[in-house]
């Protein structure tokens, strides 16, 4: 098997998918802006996805790359994936999408990229999960304190674990079968904001309750944390639309990995240090 080229190789969800590929002896190279932050053994090759210019490199012999683009704007996608369609010897492009809430579809600038794909001439395989367990983290100063205070604590979502969506990208990249397929990838059950923060209290062994905020208090927090108004009302809509339309668990991760997707007590139990 030629080699796989990982994009976004430390962040939450590359750094699984080059250790598994790693443990399972797979010709692998991460690429990476800080390359030393890779995991030791692992080739890495320092490069940036925004500058299509330095990707030479990190294409020289791969065959399939997993594709994680940064930020949440196309940019100058189109570029890049000429330069990785342009590369003697890349067949497939494996790329970490989202789903649209409430659908199994992308949107915005996911659907942009999935388009450039589709053209480049290359094969294609699109993960598109749902929300991300990990994503949770942001409570944890509040966890520590004993109290959530957030809007929209009856928003339900079906949230997956970093290591299943890094574990159904390895069978996708490692395995035939997938060309042209599009998976909606979830957890295995549909949870509250206020249940998964009960669930997290049970992990670390703390007594966390909810404290519904109203959703204009959480307007101004959110403007002075992120700055930027229309991603903060995309968020509070998203939210208030799974109070009524929660995102419904798929069966995807059982399908191709033969076994259940990990629960959302065990991504807890697993990142319980990080709220401690």
């Amino acid at each position: 098997m030629s080699k796989i080229l990982v994009t976004g190789a430390t962040g939450n969800v590359g750094k699984h998918v080059v250790s598994q590929l790693a443990s399972a002896g797979i010709d692998v190279r991460a690429l990476a802006r800080r390359p030393e932050r890779v995991q030791a053994g692992v080739e890495a090759v320092q490069g940036d996805l925004t500058a299509p210019e330095t990707l030479g490199p990190a294409l020289k012999d791969v065959e399939s790359v997993f594709l994680l683009w940064p930020g949440f704007t196309t940019g100058n996608a189109a570029d890049t994936i000429a330069a990785i369609a342009s590369a003697g010897q890349v067949r497939r492009i494996v790329y970490l999408s989202a789903l649209v809430p409430s659908s199994e579809d992308a949107a915005g600038h996911y659907a942009e990229i999935e388009g450039l794909i589709r053209r480049s001439g290359l094969g294609w395989t699109f993960l598109r999960p749902g929300g991300f367990a990990v994503n949770t983290l942001g409570w944890a100063d509040q966890i520590r304190q004993g109290v959530v205070r957030w809007p929209y604590g009856q928003a339900s979502r079906a949230l997956i674990h970093e290591r299943d969506i890094a574990a159904v990208a390895v069978h996708v990249l490692t395995s035939a079968g997938h060309n042209g397929a599009a998976y909606a990838i979830t957890g295995p059950e549909e949870l509250t904001q206020a249940e998964q923060v009960k669930v997290i209290g049970e992990a670390v062994g703390r007594e966390v309750r909810w404290e519904e905020q109203p959703p204009e208090e959480a307007r101004e927090q959110l403007m002075a944390l992120w700055g930027d108004a229309a991603f903060v009302e995309s968020a509070l809509t998203t939210w208030a639309g799974f109070v009524e339309r929660p995102e419904r668990a798929t069966d995807t991760v059982r399908r191709l990995l033969g076994r259940p997707a990990l629960s959302f007590r065990q991504w807890a139990e697993d990142h319980a240090p990080d709220f401690r």
